[in-house]
């Protein structure tokens, strides 16, 4: 076999598909962890991945790969270079190493599971390949912070945060449960490999390798860089699994998985890349708005694959749309407000040269936004920064498990009412930032029911002592871990010109 062709025998290796004789099929591929939607299985043996690979030539790129990154990674280790990166830039590699790292090993969950009960063996040859780069992503992004921990401490989340109850810890683990951990073999493909994955990740990957590269940190920006080509490959699973689906007449059920992880990974984008794009990205290092990369990447191109298969946009695409003008701004100001909750230091941002570039990209910022940072600005030039500070904790969403900005979003004019949206199931009431997080809770209330958000934790008594201390140490937090203002409110004084944070 060596000396053939690869054409002469892969699509026969990859391939492999037989009836089952010795069980039968439902318990080989039993509906729990396969949903084969009673699609006959000779047919799912149609499904064709795009981007094929046999095992040595995986091998042969990975190997080139990591010896890549990790050259680069041992040469900068030696170097100055992360003591002089901007600070608003750390802690966007903070907040990405902290969310994602683990994040990455329960992918391999997701993706084994596929490579086990995906229904045709070139699926599960494509999920093996997967469940290898997840394992690769979970290792390289621990290993590199890591190597940070002599100059940043907080690099140690990159391992912890998904053993604590931080609340951006509960929010990714609620988000990747349902996606990957606790989900059959076709809603993963559809959910994971095309929607987050194709959709959002895959783009987060590009843009922060980009920005890491325009700031000048080459170690973030390689090893971004290398997880990306690794993510475009096993992406490509959902689109021939969606594929069959419709040729069945299942296009309701793919659109609805698809529609329900969209809004879920949405969330969870937009609080970490929106933030460290529009405000912890150096000003002279930004090449586009948040906004404009969502236009982009997601609004045209992201939506052009949904029509390829015709599908059609989310129903609540308008909603969609309105949130990208205004939902990351509001999340950082909660985030910097309540920054002792988060393991990185958030970046206010918002220096008169600062707000110039936010009021241009989004046109009515300094009216809408900018007004709570003229309150908070003024506090600061007064020495009083107990005012900046939170004495409370703001309600969280049960879906997305992130805070509830609703009022932030009704006085820039977004939202018709600031309330939050309450729904009552089982004796319970549950609080919602917005209707599609009720949507996705309405369409199965038995998968999410049982949870609690770290304010249900606090009002039933399960944190101790119920004070903010209590809570900041429940959820793991030192006070050397806690967040504070990256560059010291140095934005506060800045006058109108370009500075590079810090100075």
């Amino acid at each position: 076999m060596p000396r053939l062709a690869r054409s002469e025998w892969y699509d026969l290796a990859r391939d492999m598909n037989w009836k089952v004789s010795y069980v039968d099929e439902s318990e080989a591929w039993p509906d729990e962890l396969s949903t084969g939607k009673g699609i006959p299985m000779e047919d799912w043996w149609g499904w064709d991945e795009s981007y094929k690979v046999s095992y040595r030539e995986y091998v042969h790129n990975q190997v080139g790969k990591d010896a890549a990154v990790y050259s680069v990674n041992s040469v900068l280790a030696r170097s100055k270079m992360f003591s002089q990166l901007d600070p608003g830039w750390k802690s966007a590699i903070l907040a990405h190493y902290g969310a994602i790292a683990v994040g990455e090993y329960l992918a391999s969950i997701g993706e084994s599971r596929m490579g086990r009960f995906g229904r045709a063996a070139a699926w599960r040859n494509m999920a093996m390949f997967g469940t290898l780069d997840e394992i690769r992503h979970g290792q390289i992004q621990t290993y590199f912070p890591y190597g940070l921990l002599d100059r940043e401490p907080r690099a140690d989340w990159a391992h912890k945060t998904f053993h604590t109850n931080e609340w951006g810890a509960i929010a990714a683990r609620h988000l990747f449960d349902d996606m990957f951990t606790a989900n059959d073999a076709v809603s993963t493909a559809i959910q994971l490999t095309f929607t987050f994955e194709t959709g959002f990740t895959n783009l987060q990957f590009l843009g922060m390798a980009a920005d890491a590269m325009e700031v000048g940190d080459i170690d973030f920006g390689s090893l971004i860089s290398s997880i990306q080509t690794d993510e475009a490959r096993h992406s490509q699973q959902g689109e021939p699994t969606i594929k069959i689906l419709i040729e069945h007449g299942h296009k309701e059920y793919a659109q609805k998985l698809i529609d329900h992880m969209f809004w879920r990974s949405w969330h969870v984008f937009a609080l970490l890349t929106g933030l460290s794009m529009d405000y912890y990205t150096p000003l002279e290092h930004r090449s586009h708005s948040f906004k404009e990369f969502m236009d982009e990447w997601i609004v045209k191109q992201f939506l052009d694959q949904f029509r390829d298969f015709g599908l059609e946009p989310s129903w609540y695409w308008p909603e969609f749309l309105k949130e990208t003008n205004w939902y990351h701004h509001a999340l950082h100001l909660g985030v910097w407000f309540w920054r002792p909750t988060v393991w990185w230091n958030p970046d206010g941002g918002v220096s008169p040269a600062e707000r110039e570039w936010l009021e241009e990209k989004y046109p009515g910022w300094n009216d809408s936004f900018g007004k709570y940072w003229d309150v908070i600005g003024q506090n600061v030039r007064n020495g009083k920064p107990e005012l900046t500070l939170p004495e409370t904790f703001p309600m969280v969403c049960n879906m997305c498990q992130i805070p509830l900005c609703n009022p932030a979003g009704f006085a820039a004019g977004y939202l018709d009412s600031p309330a939050p949206l309450i729904h009552d199931h089982g004796g319970r009431r549950y609080t919602f930032c917005s209707k599609p997080c009720r949507w996705v809770f309405e369409q199965n209330p038995s998968r999410f029911q049982g949870h609690m958000s770290i304010i249900d934790r606090f009002l039933a008594g399960q944190i101790q002592p119920a004070t903010i201390p209590g809570a900041l140490a429940y959820m793991g937090l030192s006070p050397e871990e806690m967040g504070q203002d990256a560059t010291d409110c140095s934005w506060a004084f800045a006058n109108g010109t370009i500075l590079k944070k810090g100075a």
